[in-house]
């Protein structure tokens, strides 16, 4: 194929073709105003995205400020800071101020999209219409002169055909004229006509043809090219408006890219430290250690600062030193391993810094966090036990020595078991202790470190027997009351019955009567028996038995009788109660009334209020122990109510729980469950919120058995706490 020297051009390859090369233009120049609007529209979404980014940065910048001081020396520096923005703050404006600085740019870019681009091109747009409407009016003329002289040529055309019709004529008339010489003459006339109107013919014909071929390949090929020349004309200026329309995004992006690599580079100025330096710098200021804790003595006994060392000290300080021993080895070995396992963690968080491993550190220092409290735990109980072994080795020595441990093992006794050392017994719902599996030694779990230090080892069964019965008659020994009055209580005189009703008038009386006299009155009573321990909760008061004081402290008169006073047992009302249905009684809040059939296990209980008598829900209903008769002495005495159980020594009466103003749910009265009631075995006081306080005899619903840790749950007007299971027994009815 042979090359082409010159680019083809619309004369010459299209000739006839200005109508739909004059569309195509016009399009092309209409598009240009599709163009130009695109460059506004960019240009306002650039001064919006502008505005955009100055109020962000304008929000953030307020913030900041309001933050700057917090951020940087905290709320309360020790010193008012020279500058109130750290490294991070600095950095953090430098973000801002580029942002800024972005959106400026932005904004200038798009003003000079308007005015170098979108502006130019609408103007060159309506030039480029112009030009091409001039190009439509020329070649409009050029057509028409063409149709013109083919009209010229079509009047010629139709006069020849006249003459020659004329000539037919004069020739057919000389045949039939009388005067032939005349109508050959004006036949000859009329032929010349008709040739010259031919020779006029034939001349047009020519000038209609030669201008044709003008028009066709002349005239109209250069309108033509010249429309062709305005298109690429368009072009070239479209062209140039790009190339404008993109050095200027290039100088924008130029701008951006060199502000975005100035932040880069301060970025790279903020190093860790230096927040925290800051910081450090402007809050330091003169902190004390706070003093050691010394030993204060109570305030109702003067002690000192002293170890007890004596034997029965040293038995408990060898147990508690051979138990932080055992456990010292194993806590030290066990804060090594978990301190060698976060050193490998922390390695693996550096190693991620630097880049070397790909991990999300956020969840290795989550584990190292979780690991350290770990360690933290079992520190403290290294540390304890180091400082037990330190404080005991220094005050008596390494008492362990030649100790013999018994091998004890936490054990819950399925039958009535005494302690070896207390000799008391082994109580609760669920009694449990320590058994050694070597000697057969057994004790509560309070008495475990008071135990000596003196196993005798693997026994037999006959020595079991006889090992433990050793150990029941020395801790039967302990149990007996001692003759006389102990060795730190003077011998006073002996009190006459005037002087010990005085001293027994009060809460105190039991006690204060043992404490004088030195003497036992007598057999203790059921209620004086020491109940064992409920658990883990604080011990129990022992109940004391308040006015009027026991026969046994006070002698009769001679010839006084001792009737027997009969008691009705009585209840209060916790919640008012409205009857709805026959039987029931409705009974005020607060109001005492008589108790005349206990609860049967059907949730009610019958009750006598005033002259009405009815059944209330035993939820309700607060029932007072029944009180102890008092004998008649025969002296002012008669007069003085009925005995109750107290805690405390001066309080005769029992204290109900809080008064409630909205009763609980009330049990169904027929086709009910059967409940199971327990009743206190001795009296107790509450401890805490969670805890019901007990005296002796009283009953309560039990919710749920001791399930192993000593502590069953109750229910008594409505609510439902937790009560020690050595303080109850199952009731019989």
């Amino acid at each position: 194929m042979a090359e082409v020297d010159v680019a083809p051009t619309f004369g010459a390859e299209l000739k006839d073709g200005f109508k739909p090369a004059n569309a195509w233009a016009a399009n092309s120049i209409a598009w240009l105003d599709d163009i130009q609007n695109f460059y506004r529209e960019r240009s306002a979404i650039e001064k919006e995205h502008s505005a955009k980014l100055n109020a962000l940065a304008k929000k953030y910048f307020e913030k900041k400020t309001k933050k700057s001081a917090s951020l940087s020396v905290g709320e309360t520096p020790a010193m008012t800071p020279g500058s109130l923005e750290n490294a991070s703050l600095t950095i953090w404006t430098a973000h801002l101020t580029t942002l800024e600085s972005l959106a400026d740019e932005h904004e200038k870019y798009a003003n000079e999209l308007i005015q170098k681009v979108a502006d130019p091109m609408r103007y060159f747009a309506g030039r480029f219409e112009e030009l091409r409407k001039r190009h439509v009016e020329y070649a409009t003329k050029l057509e028409a002169e063409r149709d013109s002289s083919y009209a010229d040529l079509r009047k010629t055309k139709t006069k020849y055909d006249a003459v020659c019709q004329e000539v037919e004529s004069r020739r057919k008339k000389t045949e039939s004229s009388f005067d032939k010489a005349k109508a050959q003459s004006q036949y000859h006339q009329q032929l010349q006509d008709m040739n010259n109107v031919k020779n006029t013919y034939l001349i047009a014909i020519n000038v209609t043809n030669k201008q044709k071929e003008k028009y066709y390949h002349e005239y109209i090929p250069e309108v033509l090219d010249s429309l062709q020349d305005l298109s690429e004309f368009r072009t070239i200026k479209l062209n140039t408006l790009w190339s404008t329309a993109a050095s200027l995004e290039t100088a924008m992006l130029q701008q951006s890219n060199s502000l975005v690599d100035h932040l880069a580079q301060e970025i790279t100025r903020n190093q860790p430290h230096l927040d925290s330096m800051m910081y450090i710098r402007h809050n330091m200021g003169s902190w004390q250690e706070p003093s050691d804790k010394v030993f204060e003595p109570s305030p109702v006994w003067h002690d000192d600062n002293l170890m007890i060392t004596d034997e029965a000290a040293k038995i408990f300080l060898r147990n508690v030193l051979n138990k932080s021993k055992g456990q010292l080895g194993d806590l030290r070995r066990e804060v090594d391993k978990k301190r060698r396992e976060i050193e490998g963690i922390k390695r693996i968080k550096q190693r991620i810094r630097e880049g070397k491993e790909n991990k999300d550190e956020v969840l290795v220092v989550s584990q190292i966090f979780a690991m350290q409290e770990d360690l933290h735990q079992v520190d403290r109980k290294r540390l304890t036990a180091e400082v037990e072994t330190s404080t005991i080795t220094t005050a008596v020595g390494d008492v362990t020595l030649g100790a013999k441990n018994h091998n004890f093992k936490s054990q819950t006794f399925k039958i009535p078991t005494n302690c070896d050392l207390c000799g008391e017994r082994i109580w609760g719902l669920s009694a449990k202790g320590f058994d050694c599996r070597d000697c057969g030694y057994t004790c509560h779990s309070k008495c475990e470190m008071k135990v000596p230090a003196e196993c005798p080892g693997e026994l037999s069964k006959e020595e079991r027997k006889k090992y433990k019965g050793e150990q029941q008659s020395a801790a039967g020994a302990l149990l007996k009351p001692p003759i006389g009055p102990p060795e730190h209580v003077a011998e006073l005189p002996a009190l006459s019955r005037s002087n010990t009703m005085n001293s027994l008038s009060s809460g105190y009386a039991a006690s204060a009567n043992r404490s004088i006299t030195g003497s036992n009155p007598g057999p203790r009573s059921s209620t004086e028996e020491t109940p064992p321990e409920p658990g883990p909760r604080p011990t129990a008061k022992k109940t004391r038995l308040v006015a009027p004081p026991p026969s046994a402290y006070i002698s009769e008169l001679p010839g006084s009788s001792v009737p027997v006073k009969t008691s009705e047992q009585k209840g209060k009302m916790l919640y008012t109660f409205e009857s709805n249905g026959e039987g029931e009684l409705s009974v005020t809040e607060g109001r005492e009334v008589v108790i005349l059939e206990p609860d049967d296990g059907t949730g009610w209980v019958k009750i006598r209020a005033g002259y009405k008598e009815g059944i209330v829900p035993a939820t309700y209903l607060e029932i007072f122990p029944e009180p102890i008769v008092p004998q008649d002495t025969g002296s002012s005495l008669n007069n003085r109510p009925a005995s109750t159980y107290s805690n405390s020594g001066s309080s005769v009466g029992t204290a109900g729980p809080p008064t409630k103003k909205k009763g609980p749910a009330v049990a169904p009265r027929r086709g009910a469950k059967k409940l199971k009631y327990v009743v206190a075995i001795y009296e107790y006081t509450a401890q805490s919120d969670a805890e019901h306080s007990m005296a002796e005899g009283e009953r309560f619903v039990l919710i749920k058995e001791d399930p192993g840790d000593g502590w069953a749950e109750v229910e008594k007007g409505g609510v439902t706490k937790s009560v020690p299971a050595s303080y109850v027994q199952i009731a019989i009815n």
